[in-house]
């Protein structure tokens, strides 16, 4: 087994700029990261998403909490759940969905939380 090769920059700015760049995440934790964040750069999208960190939801009365078409918060979902944002559950002719329950998909939830300033509803805190 080879010993890591050892980081050289052209030039060195600070101490221990070497070992921050090695510390930096590797290329496919940055494009799960970069791929999460651009689903939730749509307006549509960040709203669904929040509402499914709350509750399990199907498609009808999602489309009616976002004065949305079916049809369009259907496209919404794929990639919500292509980005591994959300989870879905048949239970007979309905399939519900809700947010995952990764660390990914909690922490953008609360990130969203923070920079809106809103909070989860009272309702919803009560039951966890």
């Amino acid at each position: 087994m080879s010993e890591p090769k050892k980081m050289i920059l052209p030039h060195i700015h600070f101490e221990g700029e070497a070992d921050l760049i090695k510390s930096m995440p590797d290329q496919e934790t940055v494009i799960t990261v970069a791929e999460a964040m651009k689903q939730l750069g749509d307006p549509s999208r960040l709203r669904i998403f929040w509402l499914l960190c709350h509750c399990e939801e199907c498609v009808i009365n999602i489309a009616a909490a976002t004065d949305m078409s079916s049809p369009a918060v259907s496209h919404h979902l794929r990639l919500l759940k292509s980005a591994g944002l959300i989870v879905s559950a048949r239970r007979g002719k309905e399939v519900y969905y809700s947010a995952a329950r990764t660390p990914i998909a909690e922490k953008l939830h609360r990130t969203i939380e923070e920079v809106a300033m809103i909070s989860c509803p009272e309702i919803i805190q009560n039951k966890t």
